[in-house]
């Protein structure tokens, strides 16, 4: 299996996994899984690229694709998606209380939308590159 199958592969995962959590009322787990599936959607297309990074900062990843695809567009859900990096999952990022009090249905709603924007690019631009995604 290729590097990126395998991340892509993850990413899949990540997303159902984030599809359970919205249903289950866990908001800030589906917001965070939101997240990382986008992220290694995105470094499943750098690994099919033939090129590696390291990070988790979505739009620090399609910074490091822009000489080779237009990524502007995609700059403003990327930082969408990169604020719940940190604080779906950390209580001392808030004054008083924990991450949970903090989201709710809808913003979960929108970030998994969101990764699913995301994802959908990178199965075309993968696609491009010969690579099939099972979904």
């Amino acid at each position: 299996m290729l590097e990126a199958e395998r991340w892509m592969m993850q990413s899949l995962r990540d997303l159902k996994a984030a599809k359970d959590s919205l249903s289950n009322g866990n908001y800030e787990w589906a917001c965070f899984q939101a997240q990382q599936s986008a992220e290694k959607a995105l470094k499943a297309l750098v690994y099919a690229n033939g090129r590696s990074i390291w990070g988790h900062m979505i739009v620090e990843l399609l910074g490091s694709l822009k000489d080779l695809y237009s990524v502007n567009e995609l700059l403003d859900r990327a930082r969408l998606l990169d604020r719940h990096y940190i604080p779906s999952r950390y209580p001392n990022v808030y004054e008083s209380g924990y991450p949970g009090m903090f989201y709710d249905r809808k913003t979960a709603e929108e970030a998994i939308a969101t990764c699913e924007g995301f994802m959908k690019w990178v199965k075309v631009e993968l696609k491009k590159l010969g690579l099939s995604v099972q979904s």
